[in-house]
């Protein structure tokens, strides 16, 4: 019976209509391996051998029964079509141009561009993804005289109508040289055209043996990756991560961490030696990695260490012995040097990493690099500042005065008549220097100085007391007032060391200042207001002020506010550490002149608070709190979030160019002797000083707007107010406009995670994201990683508030900060970055105040920095200041229409930019309102600096979407 219900169930499969003919193409090849014979013709011996079996053969054999039992026609090929558009330099050198066309005619040969398509479907037999025929770009050869800034290549692929949609490409590059791949769009498919960014350069198989890999504009989480694009997803982050060894080449794509190990040049002189930044010693965010070997310096003393460790096994010395020759071999090498202190900081970091100067490249990985657009602008400001500080320089070579400047007309014709500055210095400069007489000559343009804006429509302002306070709300750095809350203001510096925390300012200095208003119902009423740098600068006021041509305070500065909603000054405090630690500080409280002396020490109080304000603005608020903390999460967002990340996608234009502008600031700015200290007040303390606000004071919970003005007591919590906020200085332009951009950036970022994070299992579940996350902060800002205070990442919401956050920073934030520098602080005078003279004091020093009274004018521009310490600080901030012409701007990206393929955030994405041209909009009316005294008035100039576009140049105004200078 069971023999016949065999043959009865065979015969109904064989005459069924879903099984081919044995003359079917679907059975070819495969009739011998399926064995189609009556199973009636099979012994029942050979039936229990087969039956004993692995079923692994069964269920191969009864796959391919129930495979031809679909009846699916056989599968027909056909062609789809590539364009592949490749942007060129607009630009060549003879160099690069051979180089070009010796590719096309390799191309010809067979050494061409090679391309395949992947499938998001797996090939059910071979269980890998299923794959296009190679296809190679057709016409490179032909195409290699064209001009433009983009040519469009096009390759063929043959597929089969079961390969399903097309999820990757992969590229092998066989030219000698690499090229910048914009787009690939593949047409053909039912499903329509697909399209791939990428906006990458493709190396040559030389320098990358390694295929490319790029994935279709459609997004997908970890979870949902399609089948056949699963290994290729981890295989790219894994290349990207790379092993963390090896000195890295300017072609690599690795994104990896290291410590700030790179500022200081110890091979040069211990003069030039740094203390790393990041480690417990002294905490900072990390920066990407390049792998290159330590100094010489650090290596021969790693070598000596390490000889003197391991003494005991060779002499057999006590550790006693051991010590004391320790010790030695430390102390004698600096016992001589004049800074005592870096040496042993040289000695105690002893992997300083080698420095690569300017112009040689710093390797950030290949996509982060300039573009040619940004390249030349960039280029074109760095040559200007070389030649902006090259005859000044020319001048303190030549000349053992110093050349303060003369007098304030010596300053504006800097901005006039260019930097040969009728100091009487020409005819002695062209006489020993011909050639600088022929730079003069023929590079006019470049020698003169355009005009700041702080001087365009008031030349005078900067000398008024509410031009000052203005400054504080509307000006480069309006994101250190805050609301006083206790009188007198307390400090928080160990007074076992710092002395007694309260400030020396009474109510007696500042009672008749109030309007009307005791002390005490100023607090209450939310009308005085602090900027306070005292607790930031006074634990390095004693170092700085022992180095040549620095003087310092810690200072204090209080304001009243007014009924016109303005702000006044009330009184200035100057600090200095106590001569022994816990005793008294001494302190100098100066308050509105009465009288012409009085006057002038008034505005040399202002300058040393303008020149602390300088610092903390260049070191902690721009450099700190934009640039450093975000590069850990741009480097761990390339290592761990895929590019078909939906949040990958979001992040993607604010992460743009800061890897390279922060590579080239630890090159030539916050570097030994670079700009920032060469510039400003703390000098070789710059970086210290940042790094002490980093371990002190940086919270990343805090870093959001609305969590920053509630933290400086600058607004309250208010869900009748449009933001849920209420600011206590209603005309408050950076906080006014800053929130109409929060609120626009939180509502996109909103609308966008929730496509894609319904609830929080989804956010907690996506290992992408987590990895990110947790990296970001535990590696990228290691030494912070247990604080208690970084957002939870549970939840949609907790998404929200963290993207918010990054975007905010990278965009508004950045701009708000680093846009003005020149517009509103290239007038030194106004916002000196550093001080040379302290306020004179008759009891101190009777001879300074004797010559202060005789010309006070000259007294407070030798206390100006010189002409080649100004005129080198105004050439780097107008170079820091100007947009290049490929800038990306809030509202704005790169293919707009294709990014995602997602069209509900496309859509949003829309809204979005229309919401920043509603901004600007808003912004101007703003600035027309004679209501707000801050940003509008007779010589007041708008404030524009969070109007969301701008054309290229020193605009002060425009935000871009990264901090990319």
């Amino acid at each position: 019976m069971a023999v016949r219900n065999e043959i009865m169930g065979f015969s109904q499969l064989e005459r069924s209509s879903l099984v081919p003919a044995p003359r079917s193409v679907l059975l070819r090849g495969k009739q011998s391996r399926l064995c189609f014979a009556s199973p009636a013709l099979v012994s029942m011996e050979q039936r229990r051998r087969r039956s004993s079996r692995s079923t692994k053969v069964a269920a191969a054999i009864s796959e391919d029964v129930v495979n031809l039992a679909v009846g699916k026609p056989e599968p027909v090929k056909f062609t789809v079509r590539a364009a592949v558009t490749v942007r060129r330099k607009s630009k060549e050198d003879v160099k690069e141009a051979i180089a070009n066309h010796l590719d096309a005619l390799v191309d010809k040969i067979g050494r061409n561009v090679v391309l395949e398509l992947i499938s998001t479907d797996i090939n059910p037999r071979t269980k890998k993804p299923k794959k296009s025929g190679e296809a190679v770009i057709k016409d490179w050869f032909e195409k290699k005289n064209v001009k433009g800034e983009r040519v469009v290549y096009t390759a063929e692929f043959v597929v089969d109508s079961a390969f399903g949609e097309p999820g990757a490409i992969t590229i092998t590059n066989r030219h000698q040289r690499e090229f910048f791949l914009e787009t690939i769009v593949v047409e053909g498919f039912p499903c329509g055209p697909v399209h791939f960014p990428c906006n990458s350069w493709v190396q040559s198989t030389k320098d990358l043996p390694t295929r490319r890999v790029f994935f279709s504009n459609k997004p997908y989480l970890p979870s949902e990756t399609p089948a056949g694009l699963k290994n290729l997803r981890e295989e790219e982050l894994k290349e990207l991560r790379g092993d963390g060894n090896g000195v890295r080449k300017l072609s690599d794509r690795i994104y990896d961490y290291a410590t700030y190990n790179d500022l200081g040049n110890p091979d040069k002189g211990i003069e030039f030696a740094r203390p790393i930044l990041g480690g417990e010693k002294m905490p900072y965010p990390r920066r990407c990695r390049t792998g290159r070997p330590p100094t010489d310096t650090s290596e021969s003393s790693f070598l000596s260490i390490a000889i003197i460790e391991n003494l005991p096994n060779v002499l057999s010395l006590t550790a006693l012995d051991i010590f004391v020759f320790t010790l030695l071999s430390v102390l004698i090498p600096v016992l001589c040097l004049p800074n005592f202190s870096l040496s042993i900081c040289l000695l105690l970091d002893m992997l300083v990493e080698s420095r690569i100067e300017k112009p040689h490249p710093i390797y950030v990985p290949r996509d982060e690099a300039f573009e040619e657009s940004k390249q030349g602008a960039f280029s074109a400001g760095r040559l200007r500042a070389v030649l902006h500080s090259l005859i000044p320089s020319l001048i303190a070579s030549i000349s053992i005065d110093n050349h303060d400047f003369q007098g304030f007309h010596h300053i504006d014709n800097l901005y006039k008549e260019g930097l040969i500055l009728k100091l009487g210095l020409q005819e002695h400069l062209f006489r020993k220097l011909p050639f600088v007489q022929k730079i003069q000559e023929s590079s006019e343009g470049l020698l003169r100085y355009d005009t700041p804006s702080i001087l365009s429509k008031d030349k005078f302002a900067w000398l008024r007391d509410d031009e000052f306070a203005r400054q504080v709300v509307a000006g480069i750095n309006p994101v250190n007032i805050e609301r006083l809350q206790v009188f007198p203001p307390v400090g928080k510096l160990d007074p076992a060391v710092y002395g007694p925390p309260e400030s020396a300012i009474t109510e007696a200095h500042i009672a008749g200042q109030l309007n009307g208003l005791t002390v005490q119902q100023a607090l209450e009423e939310g009308k005085l207001f602090m900027v306070d740098y005292h607790d930031i600068y006074l634990p390095f006021i004693e170092r700085i002020n022992e180095l040549d041509g620095r003087k310092a305070y810690a200072t204090r500065t209080l304001f009243f506010l007014t009924p016109m909603g303005t702000l006044k000054p009330v009184a200035i405090e100057l600090g200095f550490p106590p001569s022994q630690p816990g005793e008294a500080r001494p302190s100098m409280v100066l308050t509105p002149p009465c009288d012409a002396t009085t006057n002038w020490q008034w505005m040399l109080a202002k300058a040393h608070v303008c020149s602390n304000d300088a610092g903390v603005h260049q070191l902690v608020n721009h450099w700190l709190r934009t640039h450093a903390v975000m590069e850990p999460f741009i480097l761990a967002a390339h290592r761990h979030l895929s590019a078909m990340h939906p949040v990958f996608k979001l992040l993607h234009p604010h992460m743009r160019y800061t890897l390279e502008i922060n590579a080239l600031a630890r090159q030539s700015l916050i570097n030994a002797e670079g700009v920032i200290e060469s510039c400003f007040t703390p000098g070789p303390y710059c970086m210290e000083m940042s790094a002490a606000y980093y371990r002190d004071l940086w919270r990343f919970d805090l870093e959001g707007l609305p969590a920053d003005l509630i933290r400086r007591g600058m607004a309250v919590e208010d869900p009748t107010q449009p933001h849920g906020l209420r600011l206590l200085i209603e005309d408050y332009p950076y906080a006014n406009d800053g929130l109409l951009l929060w609120s626009a950036i939180q509502r996109w970022v909103r609308s966008y995670v929730e496509r894609y994070y319904p609830d929080p299992a989804r956010v907690r579940s996506d290992s992408e994201l987590q990895a990110w996350y947790h990296e970001g902060i535990h590696v990228g800002h290691a030494e912070k990683r247990h604080a208690p205070w970084w957002l939870p990442l549970d939840s949609p919401a907790d998404l929200i508030g963290v993207l918010t956050t990054l975007i905010w920073l990278a965009s508004a934030q950045h701009a708000a900060l680093n846009f003005g520098q020149y517009p509103l602080g290239g007038y030194v005078p106004s916002r000196p970055p550093l001080m040379r003279r302290l306020v004179p004091d008759p009891e101190r020093d009777p001879a300074e105040y004797a010559a202060f009274l005789a010309d006070p004018h000259r007294f407070f521009l030798s206390a100006m920095p010189t002409v080649l310490q100004a005129t080198k600080f105004m050439a780097v901030v107008d170079t820091l200041s100007t947009h290049s012409p490929d800038e990306a701007y809030l509202g704005e990206r790169q293919q707009p229409g294709t990014w995602t393929a997602d069209e509900a955030a496309v859509a949003g994405f829309r809204e979005f930019a229309a919401e920043m041209g509603r901004v600007e909009e808003e912004i101007s009316r703003r600035n027309a309102d004679p209501r707000r005294c801050n940003r509008c008035g007779a010589g007041v100039l708008p404030y524009e600096l969070l109007a969301p576009s701008s054309g290229p140049g020193v605009t002060c105004r425009g935000v871009p979407n990264s901090v990319s200078i």
